[in-house]
């Protein structure tokens, strides 16, 4: 209940035989005092741990490992796990930050945690803001790692010590397994003290943390006859006889606790350690444990069994004003009076400071109290302990914990504080708990009325730990009667999204379209249509796309006027549909404008971010990537500012790199797929994430030139052979085509392009800037089959003339070219370049610049190859292609040129003279004049706007606008 530090009680305990184990505490702590002296050294902290059964000296040295650490300067903070507390979430976390943050005024802790203070408060057991937006398990724990992190350094160097953690709460192991990696890196060092037997099922990562190294964990081993004659005669006197002592071994078993226990009592008794003595001693020993520690209990009375028993359901440390009330021994004499025959018996002890609560001795006295209960009683116990913590003010999770242990009785208060307690836990990123608390609530049961409500809130408890189990309830959630309208809709987008989830869109897409005739009002209606539409547009098997497309073209076409969030929803799905099936581009972007007029949330519960993602891709296909960046940075921001560092994040982060893919700046692109990826591979079921985080990844190494790099990431995720039911992009076939074709496997390349083709072409969506199978297609049929290859350039240069972007226009006629070959292919070329030259797209202008100065220079026109082939190669430099530079310089050798040094390194900024071109431009200046007035020629202006164009991530007709925001250049 109170959480705080937790130090070991009871006096001291000799050390005997455990010289190995203060050793190993003596180099780590050495270790960790000289770093923290010595910046240069490059290891800090680490791992220490002892392990062993009960009773053998773990607890004793933990105490002598806080000594140490306090009298060398150290910041200690330490925790321990409660064998009736592990239904409590963070428990062990809490114990250890929250003597510090305690230690702060309320000013000083929100800016101790600054912008993670509504992501950690919950867990923390702090004040947060009631916001229906709870981060998710990964948020979290990222918090607590930036807040120990910062506690390592600011208090450093610091000893974190953890007895007891095979009781420890689940969500305070996840969290420190995955933590305890920084550990050797920061000021800090951790020592766990935990019996291995009996950590929980779900700590095989925890376990994993200490097995195979050099140093940890410590096993310990029970003591010798010799260590606990040592013990012995240290207590009764040198003159205990040999014969007597190695009996004491015997009863014992070599337990460090029991010897100690022994020893102390048999020197109350004046027990000598003679051989007439041993009957005395072997009833001393009974009563130190199980059944013999009962019965000597009970030796003290009722009223004092009873409040033993009260502390050991409260758990420890408890207050004794609480505990005498659910014993009801009467006033606080009487409690007192307990207390101090406790203590005497040496059962229980007090904690060192103000406000301390009562311990037990030792966790084995707590067990065997516990377990010595009887069941009705207990129960009984537990109920009172439910109502006391509650009125104390303890919360609905210290009421809730109890609560577990009472049977159902169906009591509405009961079912509200578990469903309070719950919500908590969901606030603290702790779902499994969560779960736990309001299954429990279900068998209660729950009111009629508030069945369907409190199935839903089970339905969110489980999204993220089991999505098929949140389809279940919410089935079950929907066959309730009289379901209030906003909750019937909270719960249909939910079952929605966890049949997508689970890869079952089509299924997602049915129950939304049910749905439609069910809804009660227009509102509602609209909204179910519009999740209908969304997830029917992301499912690979859609019967009739082109039916659904009409629809929803018409319906935009309705709403295009109003501003409610249904509508803007539904006209950014209808934006995200005109560019897949290759509508003009300027259908696309005005639809997706008209659906930001007001924003659009990627963290709102209820709606899902996938059409917001949709509409800010629209910008980039669009020729207009920084306007995309720019809702990508705030859409990220928003995910990572509530603490949702899943899923969300992982594509966020994925597909920001799309776009420095698009942009040409490769080096970037690649390190942003990555993040994404190693952010989806830490989410439980971020499958399709990782899809979309892989294909990136892949293409970014395929145009830097790294086949070998991208078929090892294919393999390891078996990317080629997986086929997801829900629409990913880059499409996972087309991008594993374009690794065969890197590789010269082009029959495979072939066969796989042309289903990817047939399926597209059966859905209508034909953009070859969304999804370039044709283009691919033809690269793959070149060698065998040129026709066929130009006939597939060529109506993929008419379907990019469609949808009017200038980049999807130059790749296109690239490939035309690249395809068709000779003579014939050098207007394609300068065509292409053309086009690219006013698209933010670099690394396709590169790779076009490089083409037609190979091609220029195959027909012997060597000067104007060397001036295509020049610029080719730096910007392949500037997009870090280093494959395609490699390229340029062997075609410029092969010409009988040298590689010029480059002019300019890659930059975010505009020159002066690139300023006034764009402004120029930008105001409608015919290019004639303008290059007249620069003192140009216009090839030369319209170089300037390229990099223009590619620096500022828009084109012509949005360059005005993107010249507002964007830095003069110094003068």
């Amino acid at each position: 209940m109170v959480h705080g530090s937790r130090e070991p009680i009871g006096e001291g305990r000799p050390l005997v035989e455990r010289q190995r184990e203060l050793d190993a505490l003596a180099t780590a702590l050495s270790e960790l005092h000289g770093a923290a002296h010595a910046v240069a050294r490059a290891r800090h902290g680490g791992l220490l741990a002892f392990t062993g059964q009960a009773g053998l000296g773990k607890t004793a040295l933990i105490t002598e490992a806080r000594a140490r650490a306090t009298a060398l300067g150290c910041t200690v903070l330490s925790g321990r796990g409660g064998e009736t507390e592990q239904e409590l979430a963070f428990h062990v976390v809490r114990q250890l930050v929250q003597p510090v943050l305690a230690a702060m005024s309320e000013p000083e802790r929100r800016a101790f945690l600054g912008s993670w203070y509504d992501i950690v408060a919950t867990a923390l057991g702090l004040e947060a803001k009631d916001t229906p937006h709870t981060p998710d398990p990964t948020g979290v724990r990222d918090g607590l790692d930036w807040v120990m992190t910062r506690l390592a350094v600011l208090k450093a160097p610091v000893v974190l010590l953890l007895d007891d953690l095979h009781w420890a709460d689940l969500e305070s192991l996840g969290w420190l397994t995955a933590f305890a990696a920084r550990a050797a890196d920061l000021p800090l060092l951790i020592v766990a003290a935990f019996r291995p037997d009996e950590l929980p099922a779900g700590a095989t990562a925890f376990r994993a943390l200490f097995t195979g190294h050099a140093a940890r964990p410590h096993a310990l081993v029970p003591l010798t006859p010799t260590g606990v004659a040592r013990i012995v005669r240290s207590k009764v006197g040198e003159s205990a006889e040999d014969e007597f002592c190695q009996e004491c071994w015997e009863v014992t078993g070599g337990s460090p606790f029991e010897t100690v226990e022994l020893a102390i009592r048999l020197a109350e008794r004046s027990v000598q350690g003679t051989e007439a003595e041993l009957p005395v001693m072997r009833d001393l020993a009974s009563e130190l444990k199980g059944p013999g520690l009962v019965e000597r209990l009970r030796q003290l009375g009722t009223a004092t069994v009873r409040f033993a028993e009260a502390v050991a359901v409260l758990g420890t440390p408890a207050r004794p004003d609480l505990a005498a009330g659910i014993a009801v021994v009467g006033d606080s004499e009487a409690a007192m009076e307990a207390i101090r025959k406790l203590r005497a018996a040496r059962i229980l002890a007090e904690e060192d400071g103000p406000g301390g609560g009562l311990e037990f001795v030792h966790p084995l006295i707590a067990t065997a109290i516990y377990r010595s209960i009887s069941p009705h009683l207990r129960v009984g116990m537990h109920n009172a302990a439910a109502v006391s913590v509650r009125a104390a003010g303890y919360g609905p999770t210290a009421a809730a914990r109890h609560l577990l242990e009472v049977p159902c009785e169906g009591k509405p208060e009961a079912v509200e504080c578990l469903r309070k307690a719950a919500r908590e836990y969901l606030r603290a990123g702790a779902p499994e708990a969560a779960r736990r608390l309001l299954t429990r609530a279900l068998q209660e049961p729950p009111l009629p009325e508030d069945r369907a409500a409190l199935l839903h809130e089970l339905a969110c408890a489980t999204f993220l730990i089991e999505p098929t189990a949140t389809v279940t309830h919410l089935r079950e959630a929907l066959a309730e009667p009289d379901i209030p309208a906003d909750l019937r809709a909270s719960i249909v987008y939910r079952l929605t999204q966890a049949l997508a989830h689970t890869d079952r869109v089509a299924e997602a897409a049915t129950v939304a379209a049910e749905e439609v005739n069910n809804a009660p009002n227009p509102r509602i209606r609209l909204r179910m249509r519009a999740d209908h539409l969304v997830w029917s547009a992301f499912r690979t098997d859609e019967p009739d796309s082109a039916a659904r497309s009409r629809r929803l073209t018409r319906l935009a076409e309705r709403l295009a006027d109003r501003q409610g969030l249904e509508e803007r929803y539904i006209l950014g799905l209808r934006a995200w549909d005109a560019l897949v099936r290759g509508e003009p581009r300027h259908t696309a972007l005005g639809c997706a404008e008209k659906a930001l007029h007001g924003g659009m949330s990627w963290t709102d519960e209820n709606r899902g971010f996938e059409v917001p993602v949709s509409v800010a891709l629209v910008f980039m296909h669009g020729d207009q990537p920084r306007r995309a960046e720019e809702l990508f940075i705030k859409g990220i921001a928003e995910c990572e500012g509530k603490g949702w560092r899943g899923s969300h994040l992982a594509l966020g982060q994925a597909l920001f790199g799309y776009i420095r893919y698009r942009r040409g700046s490769l080096a970037e692109a690649e390190h942003y797929a990555s993040e994404g990826l190693r952010t989806a591979e830490r989410v439980e079921g971020a499958v399709p994430a990782q899809w979309f985080a892989i294909g990136i990844v892949v293409q970014t190494l395929l145009a830097r030139g790294r086949t070998a790099d991208a078929r090892r990431l294919v393999d390891s995720y078996r990317y080629g052979e997986v086929v997801p039911n829900a629409v990913i992009y880059p499409d996972p076939r087309t991008v594993y085509a374009e690794l065969l074709i890197a590789e010269g496997r082009y029959p495979e390349a072939q066969r796989l392009l042309t289903e990817v083709g047939e399926r597209l072409d059966a859905r209508g969506w034909r953009n070859p800037g969304w999804c370039t199978w044709r283009l691919d297609l033809a690269d793959a049929l070149a060698p065998t089959d040129p026709e066929r290859a130009v006939r597939l350039a060529r109506e993929a240069v008419k379907l990019a003339r469609d949808f009017g972007a200038a980049s999807v226009i130059g790749q296109a006629l690239h490939t035309e070219a690249r395809v068709t070959g000779g003579p014939a292919a050098l207007e394609l070329y300068e065509e292409a370049v053309e086009q690219l030259l006013t698209s933010p797209a670099a690394y396709e202008l590169a790779r076009a610049l490089i083409g037609h100065g190979a091609a220029l220079s195959r027909t012997g026109r060597v000067q104007e190859a060397a001036d295509r082939l020049y610029q080719g190669l730096e910007a392949a430099v500037h997009c870090g292609a280093e494959a395609l530079a490699t390229r340029a310089r062997g075609e410029l050798a092969a010409a009988g040129l040298r590689p010029l040094p480059l002019r300019y390194a890659q930059t975010d900024t505009l020159t002066a003279r690139e300023r006034e071109a764009a402004e120029r431009t930008a105001l409608g200046h015919p290019l004639a004049v303008v290059a007249k007035d620069l003192r140009l020629t216009e090839q030369g202006v319209r170089q300037l706007l390229s990099a223009v164009y590619r620096k500022i991530g828009t084109d012509a007709t949005g360059l005005a606008r993107a010249l507002e925001t964007f830095p003069r250049p110094r003068e």
